[in-house]
């Protein structure tokens, strides 16, 4: 067990959250850094790939384009995992700042980044047409993952919960 200095706690614990504990607001500015860093720091890597890119064009080497990119299924699982981190931050990102003031700032920041991640990608990434569209349907994965959530929650509650509500009855004006 790993405890902290001096108070012999559990540290895993101690830091996990608590809801009696915890604020929301508190909860919500912790989330917010930790999907803001993995933002910033997927989105460096779709920029600036493992291995960097090719300086010059030779032997089927194209300047520009990554170097990992000579693995195909090692760079491809590298894209599709880098993409659906980005994409799941930039979702819940945009979850936890809904209603926010300036929501139109923010919406119209991470669709720019987003686009931007999709462009470094396009840019870096060999002509393959068809790897890239496994990369921009994993970037739906997060959204599509929660409606189907809500779809299946909203059912269940339909089909399980009973009405708890009783209609009022007009005979007992």
């Amino acid at each position: 067990m790993v405890t902290l200095p001096g108070t012999g706690k559990n540290w895993l614990r101690y830091f996990q959250y608590e809801e009696r504990r915890d604020t929301p607001s508190e909860t919500i500015n912790i989330l917010l850094i930790i999907f803001s860093l993995v933002a910033a720091v997927t989105f460096q890597a779709a920029v600036n790939p493992p291995g960097g890119v090719w300086e010059e064009t030779e032997d089927g080497k194209h300047a520009g384009k990554a170097t990992y990119s000579l693995d195909k299924k090692g760079y491809y699982v590298f894209l599709i995992f880098n993409t659906l981190a980005f994409a799941n931050s930039v979702f819940i990102i945009l979850s936890l700042t809904h209603k926010f003031p300036f929501q139109l700032e923010i919406w119209t920041a991470t669709v720019s980044m987003s686009v931007s991640y999709g462009s470094a990608i396009v840019a870096v990434t060999p002509k393959d047409p068809i790897h890239l569209r496994y990369v921009l349907i994993t970037a739906t994965g997060p959204i599509v993952l929660r409606i189907l959530v809500l779809m299946f929650n909203l059912f269940l509650r339909k089909r399980f919960v009973k009405d708890t509500h009783t209609p009022p009855n007009p005979d007992h004006s």
